[in-house]
């Protein structure tokens, strides 16, 4: 029986959807009572800083971010590029589901986590630096999937983090921002 490392994952705080069409996702999550949505787009301007496979990445999606007390619904639609999604997506007929569950790591630095996945036999697979109207969220994908099923991803918003421009779908609520359940 192989030694169990020290856990450091820590809290859920995301479970992604990944769909070929956004807008019927977010319509069924929303018969569920999920929702309202913050609608992003991940473009070479709104995430400069971009790897996929440890080169320079190229993937855009469209983002879609829900609350649920302290959990977010994420969806993400591939609309451009080479993406983990996208192959998600191709692998499985264009057929939606959950691709990835995003952790906390008990807040440690981005650093810090990466180098524990790595220590794991985990490498990043996809990721970027998401810029907000204030500060950046650095997300991280990691090659988990083969291991357990599914992909793995950590996220970590500056302290000064606020969410870049967005629309809102069906319609905003009176709290606006995705940060505080991510």
């Amino acid at each position: 029986m192989p030694d169990v490392p020290t856990p450091f994952l820590g809290a859920i705080t995301e479970v992604c959807i990944v769909t070929p069409d956004h807008q019927k996702t977010m319509d069924g999550l929303l018969r569920l009572g999920i929702g309202p949505f913050q609608v992003f787009d991940f473009t070479p301007l709104t995430v400069p800083t971009r790897r996929f496979r440890g080169q320079e990445g190229d993937f855009e999606l469209k983002v879609c971010f829900a609350k649920q007390g302290d959990l977010v619904f994420e969806i993400m639609q591939p609309v451009g590029g080479n993406s983990l999604m996208a192959e998600w997506l191709h692998e499985r007929n264009n057929k939606e589901g959950v691709q990835h569950i995003a952790f906390d790591c008990k807040n440690i630095p981005m650093t810090e986590r990466k180098r524990e996945m790595q220590a794991r036999g985990f490498e990043p697979a996809m990721e970027g630096v998401w810029k907000g109207r204030k500060g950046t969220c650095t997300f991280c994908f990691f090659n988990t999937e083969a291991s357990v099923g599914t992909v793995v991803e950590s996220i970590d918003f500056s302290g000064d983090w606020e969410d870049p421009e967005h629309e809102w779908y069906p319609e905003a609520p009176k709290e606006q921002s995705v940060e505080g359940g991510r």
